[in-house]
């Protein structure tokens, strides 16, 4: 209940702030932002793999590189477990692993880890062909703070407790019709934004923007691979340091349907 008045009370916040961030992004002059415009590449696996009509196990790892494919960003592990709450509404908790690597002209001192746990609601919407998408996920996360002691040697601190919200809108369109074997083409575009809160922000709340266009192509009823590129924007804590990422993604999705076999062995 307290997940879904959060969404209720903050949703629209989340998008005013995109919007403001955007604008405010386009007006700050270079004096103002350091930015620092870097190439990646993530490389992603997503599965939803069915137990009953109702229950499902969330599987994701994505493999973030810097310099399209060279050098270390980051690597991130998402387990979950998915309720079918309404044929358009699920509900999805989980845990995540997110290792940090420095890249970039505003690296990081050292490699970090954080831990994450999860919370989604996922709701979705049928307008003629259009299939719309409305991701409100929050987060809690903990993550490792490293210093530097008197002898300038670079030490564990803490682990740092940060809250975040997340608003994902994502539109997908068939390009070619769907074939008795269930394949076809489409296309598909998200707008994410991320607000952070909590004691432990200081001085941005704003976290990041994500804006993502793809090609798609449904290879059977259970998964697609796509191929996309995505602008990210991440505000840095101090309000000042911005990434601007332009990032080629390749995704595939497979869903694992375990009912068929649970079916098989009673028989």
């Amino acid at each position: 209940m307290i997940f879904f008045l959060f969404i209720k009370n903050h949703y629209r916040t989340v998008l005013i702030a995109s919007i403001l961030q955007h604008v405010t992004l386009n007006t700050y002059s270079q004096s103002s932002r350091q930015i620092d415009r870097q190439q990646h590449g993530w490389y992603m696996f997503f599965g939803n793999h069915l137990l009953t009509n109702k229950w499902s196990i969330h599987s994701e790892y994505q493999w973030r590189r810097s310099e399209i494919i060279t050098r270390a960003q980051q690597s991130l592990l998402r387990l979950g477990i998915d309720y079918k709450w309404k044929d358009n509404v699920t509900l999805t908790i989980g845990y995540g692993h997110i290792g940090t690597y420095p890249y970039g002209k505003q690296a990081t001192n050292r490699y970090f880890d954080e831990h994450r746990i999860w919370q989604t609601l996922t709701v979705q919407q049928r307008l003629g062909k259009i299939n719309l998408s409305h991701r409100y996920r929050l987060e809690q996360r903990f993550v490792e703070r490293y210093v530097y002691n008197p002898k300038q040697e670079l030490v564990f601190d803490k682990i740092v407790y940060t809250n975040r919200f997340r608003y994902l809108l994502s539109v997908t369109y068939p390009l070619s019709k769907v074939s008795p074997k269930s394949t076809y083409l489409f296309a598909r575009a998200y707008e994410e934004a991320f607000v952070s809160f909590g004691k432990n922000v200081r001085l941005n709340i704003y976290d990041q923007n994500r804006a993502y266009i793809a090609i798609g192509y449904q290879y059977n009823r259970m998964g697609n691979i796509q191929l996309g590129y995505l602008n990210q924007l991440i505000i840095k804590s101090d309000g000042v340091r911005v990434e601007n990422n332009h990032t080629l993604q390749c995704g595939v999705t497979y869903h694992i349907d375990f009912r068929k076999k649970s079916l098989e062995q009673k028989d």
